[in-house]
């Protein structure tokens, strides 16, 4: 067993891929926020791979995070020198390579100081961010939410800011104030609009505090739109086993399949890395693959991830191996899906589907059907309702995806068809289950104006999902399948 180092790295098991290039003489260009799985599976080694071939000396990553949670990373990462080992996970055999890409982590500190620090620093010229859909204080219409608290704690303490955006706003302002150029904001989360979103977010904030600040970042700064792609379980025992299995003692490693895309707006305002020679695509498409993406495979497991958790089946691979929930998958995105979405270069919609249900079948990633549901109050009115909203207005039909939404009210109560109790998966879970139990009784005590908006009057969208819950609610998860199904 060798423990994860850079002084470890020449003698880890010959199988074990490891940067080739001098980690000691890598200069940092990119803070990241939110470090996680995903963005060690993804950005991350897209930087890597650019190391690998000798180019991107200078745009070491730098990682970061906003919550005390995060500092329990910063630990694990720092005990080996912030070195990562991924585990590709295909059906046909397993590989494994450590990733050298990133060089520190910020200390996690209340008011954020040490991260503005690192962000006001002229040497780092892009900053990107994996916190989730749910996590850019979007209000109901969209934009950016100032009522909320914390929106208004860093609009009135601009210098001990509490959210990632406030310590971004903070560095642009340290940064103006020396007369440094911007650095350009990257989100890299499942937004449609994920880069005009971030600008929305960093604007509207600094415009709270200081208009003048607001209006440099929107002449000067940029904030490229993409799409990212990568399935990547979280880390549990299985997954520390695994690594060990392989010879490596490595407290921090990433899972994930063997399929990666990340497509970007070619609009950086500092310089950027050469990443399309690492398999990335700079393209002015982003929001056609974006709405593929999303809308396929995002919706996708919000299709099936309800339901399967309630009837027990913990994986997503299991899942798709379900007659019933592999039939209503292709069912709802072939009718109600599909008609919505555009080609891309690469894949037709058809093509797509294909792809997307080979991934999710993958028996070799044990990505949980508990992770897939998680956080259904994003996820849901971000990756479900468009195709809902689209399908009314063209006449499609859109019976299944208010099935969904059924099994997801449904899934709210808390309790599995086994009786068993579904833990908390959702920051706002204490609300979900209330409205949830609620709608047992009342199914339209679901359609919330925050969630649904009109959709709560269309009829022929309410009405379905009327009739679906209470057939859940009667005869179980099952009869609610068969009966979309039969139809």
């Amino acid at each position: 067993m060798t423990r994860l180092s850079n002084a470890t790295l020449s003698v880890l098991p010959p199988a074990i891929l490891r940067p080739r290039y001098d980690r000691a003489s890598l200069r940092p260009g990119i803070v990241h926020i939110g470090l996680g799985n995903f963005h060690r599976a993804h950005q991350a080694w897209y930087t890597h791979c650019l190391m690998q071939q000798g180019l991107a000396q200078d745009w070491a990553i730098i990682g970061a995070g906003v919550r005390p949670h995060d500092a329990a990373m910063r630990e694990r990462l720092a005990a080996q020198d912030w070195l990562s080992t991924l585990i590709e996970l295909d059906p046909a055999g397993r590989s494994a390579e450590v990733v050298g890409s990133m060089i520190g982590y910020v200390p996690v500190e209340e008011g954020n100081g040490p991260l503005i620090a690192a962000m006001a620093d002229p040497s780092i010229r892009i900053v990107t961010l994996t916190v989730t859909e749910g996590g850019y204080y979007l209000d109901p219409e969209k934009g950016l939410d100032t009522a909320h608290p914390d929106i208004r704690h860093d609009a009135e303490h601009p210098d001990r800011p509490r959210t990632a955006f406030g310590a971004m706003v903070a560095a642009l302002s340290r940064r103006r104030a020396a007369g440094h150029a911007p650095f350009t904001g990257q989100s890299c989360d499942n937004l449609q609009g994920n880069g005009a979103i971030l600008r929305q977010t960093a604007v509207g904030l600094a415009r709270l505090s200081d208009p003048a600040l607001a209006d440099w970042i929107e002449a000067h700064g940029a904030f490229p739109n993409s799409m990212v792609d990568c399935i990547v379980p979280a880390t549990g025992p299985a997954e520390l086993a695994l690594v060990r299995e392989m010879g490596v003692e490595d407290e921090a490693p990433v899972t994930h399949e063997n399929f990666r895309q990340w497509v970007i707006e070619d609009d950086f305002c500092a310089g950027r890395p050469d990443w399309d020679r690492a398999g990335a695509t700079f393209s002015n498409r982003v929001h056609d693959y974006e709405r593929m993406k999303i809308r396929v495979l995002n919706a996708g497991h919000q299709v099936i991830g309800n339901a399967a958790d309630l009837l027990g089946i913990e994986t997503i691979s299991a899942t798709m191996q379900d007659p019933q929930i592999a039939a209503l998958f292709r069912r709802i995105e072939q009718t109600e899906i599909l008609p919505h979405v555009h080609a891309v270069p690469e894949y037709t919609p058809a093509a797509y589907l294909d792809l997307i249900e080979r991934r999710f079948a993958n028996p070799a990633i044990r990505d949980t059907t508990r992770r897939v549901a998680f956080d259904g109050s994003s996820r849901h009115p971000g990756f479900v309702l468009p195709s809902v909203r689209d399908g009314l207005q063209s006449g499609a039909p859109v019976a299944g995806l208010a099935l969904v939404e059924a099994l997801w009210a449904r899934y709210c109560t808390g309790i599995r068809e086994d009786g068993s109790v579904i833990e908390p998966n959702d920051p706002d879970w204490p609300a979900l289950q209330a409205r949830a139990r609620a709608a047992a009784g009342d199914p339209r005590a679901w359609l919330v104006p925050a969630v649904y908006g009109d959709l709560a009057d269309a009829r022929a969208f309410a009405d379905a999902f009327e009739a679906s819950l209470r057939l859940l609610h009667a005869q179980g998860v099952r009869a609610g399948l068969e009966s979309y199904l039969a139809g």
